[in-house]
């Protein structure tokens, strides 16, 4: 008995450092768009992918026929919501300093953006997810995909004003 826990804990485990192995990369990079941090300084996203990698290992056997990979986007996802909540309230408005081109959107805006347009999901899908309509994702995505687009103008330099001496 115990001989049998032990072949099905190593095959659960072969299974899942294959799983790692092929999706970890794509992950990671999906996290570090997520938090908008520069890709070679990035502790936030490694965060993020550690722990949502954790609980798909916790799960893994329980996924019976279901995309592992499709279940660590949805892990990352929602961890990065409710962490994104729990900071700044509601998906607020904190922009992360970074060079990031995504760094100008707020954390929903990127939430939506990175799963419609980088991973690939579908708009019911990422709504179903998030728990918004759909009308509301669509929205979100169109409204950052136009602030990349056209991004806000920075206010111009101050001139300095010269003084004139007195006569």
């Amino acid at each position: 008995m115990r001989e049998r826990h032990a072949s099905q804990g190593a095959r659960r485990a072969r299974e899942f450092e294959a799983f790692v192995a092929g999706a970890a990369g794509r992950l990671l990079h999906a996290a570090t768009l997520l938090t908008a941090e520069a890709q070679d300084d990035n502790p936030r996203a490694r965060r993020l992918l550690t722990l949502a990698l954790a609980q798909t290992y916790a799960s893994w056997d329980r996924l019976r026929g279901e995309d592992p990979y499709d279940r660590a986007r949805q892990h990352l996802a929602t961890r990065f919501a409710r962490g994104a909540w729990h900071q700044y309230g509601a998906l607020g408005r904190h922009r992360p300093d970074s060079g990031s081109t995504l760094a100008g959107l707020t954390p929903q805006e990127r939430l939506i953006l990175v799963l419609r347009l980088y991973e690939g999901v579908a708009e019911e899908q990422t709504a179903a997810l998030l728990g918004l309509p759909t009308e509301r994702v669509r929205t979100i995505c169109a409204r950052a995909m136009a602030t990349l687009l056209h991004p806000p103008q920075k206010p111009a330099p101050a001139v300095p004003v010269a003084k004139v001496a007195p006569s």
